[in-house]
């Protein structure tokens, strides 16, 4: 989805007009970025180029903390735990059954085996007209377009 740091900087004044003077920007590492950021790109280094344009551009204060293993901390629910043991089982089963080269999945309710290079071959995008993507503008959050 395309975006500019000008208008994420816009929106950020602007919530602080409604006295909110903090801001949550999420970026994910397969961003487009803009043309003036690209060259700049580092693998893994993405929050940090955002928020380093983002205090450039607005001259505020920008912290950038990147998630990593601390989005995957927490206790397990019960969904979880029975989640990672289906696909336990099922992984195991693969191997069982000499289907390497593939790897578990959630699709609907369902455990499915996909070949890894179909589950990797391309980014998820996306799709800016969506549901999810609306109901979040509906919300007041902002994609910097």
């Amino acid at each position: 989805m395309p975006f500019t740091i000008e208008n994420i900087c816009n929106y950020v004044s602007q919530r602080a007009t409604y006295g909110k003077y903090f801001t949550i920007v999420v970026v994910a590492e397969g961003i487009k970025l803009p043309p003036e950021l690209k060259e700049n790109r580092r693998s893994g280094a993405v929050g940090n180029l955002i928020g380093n344009a983002i205090a450039a551009t607005s001259h505020k204060e920008v912290r950038v903390s990147v998630l990593g293993h601390i989005q995957r901390g927490g206790s397990p629910s019960p969904f979880d735990r029975i989640l990672a043991t289906r696909f336990g089982v099922a992984a195991v089963d693969l191997i069982a059954n000499g289907g390497f080269g593939k790897m578990v999945c959630l699709q609907q309710e369902c455990i499915c085996a996909v070949d890894i290079a179909q589950a990797v071959g391309k980014l998820k995008t996306v799709d800016p007209q969506g549901e999810i993507v609306r109901t979040a503008r509906a919300i007041g959050i902002s994609f910097g377009d």
